[in-house]
């Protein structure tokens, strides 16, 4: 089973800092967040077993957002010294691409906003701050995704 700080590494790996590309924690969360979405939705199981929360900017997944917050709203650098890609599967890596792809060309704050419209985050907000978003919830919902966006 792969791990939420491997799913980062792969986006972190993506960036192109010359092209003035930046990953903030922020932006990785919600990156993060939408690949375990899709990912649920096109192969029916998680990509990672770590706890996604809804938080007041959206959601995060905690044991990732510990391991960043020392870089606040700042770019996280390049792991150039892990191997991010041969972690995953084809198929895998087909669903990481599609995420960053479509996504990845939004700021963290568009990317914020975005996912403050989609029905997982907002019914565990309605239930309070920190509570999770459960893999059957985004599951549902980004099943949804994949008939109404083109990805």
């Amino acid at each position: 089973m792969n791990t939420c700080f491997d799913v980062a590494n792969y986006f972190l790996k993506c960036q192109d800092p010359d092209a003035g590309d930046l990953m903030s924690n922020m932006k990785l969360q919600k990156l993060v967040y939408y690949a375990q979405g899709f990912y649920l939705a096109m192969v029916d199981a998680p990509l990672f077993n770590e706890r996604i929360e809804a938080w007041e900017h959206g959601p995060v997944c905690v044991d990732l957002y510990h391991k960043y917050k020392e870089y606040g709203a700042g770019s996280i650098p390049i792991p150039y010294d892990v191997d991010a890609y041969d972690v995953f599967n084809e198929k895998t890596r087909e669903v990481l691409d599609m995420v960053h792809k479509y996504y990845g060309q939004f700021s963290a704050w568009k990317l914020r906003n975005l996912t403050h419209e989609d029905a997982p985050w907002v019914m565990a907000h309605h239930k309070g701050l920190y509570t999770e978003i459960t893999h059957e919830a985004m599951k549902s919902y980004f099943k949804t995704q994949l008939v109404d966006e083109e990805i």
